[in-house]
């Protein structure tokens, strides 16, 4: 089985990082989150591997937060991990 790796863009109001962040290290799928500004430039990488422990997921929450304070709009790439369905299909097949 393998897998594939592709990337979201999203934009995301300063006052809703948090939660939209939260929510992402939630998910199953997620390798790794970027949260740039609107210019482009990056404030902070969070590989969710290791956020997702629930020891360093809070202290990267409380970074998130101050950093949402500093600029209204920002644009969090978030690299997903799913199966490849059409190398799964040809399994089947065989």
């Amino acid at each position: 089985m393998a897998f594939r790796d592709f990337v979201e863009e999203m934009q995301v109001l300063g006052r809703d990082l948090v939660d939209k962040v939260r929510s992402l290290i939630h998910e199953g799928n997620v390798q790794r989150i970027i949260i740039k500004d609107e210019h482009g430039r990056t404030f902070i990488e969070i590989p969710v591997t290791f956020a997702a422990i629930g020891v360093i997921a809070a202290p990267v929450l409380a970074a998130v937060g101050a950093i949402s304070a500093l600029v209204a709009k920002f644009t969090v790439v978030v690299e997903r991990r799913s199966h490849d369905e059409t190398e799964q299909a040809g399994h089947e097949a065989k």
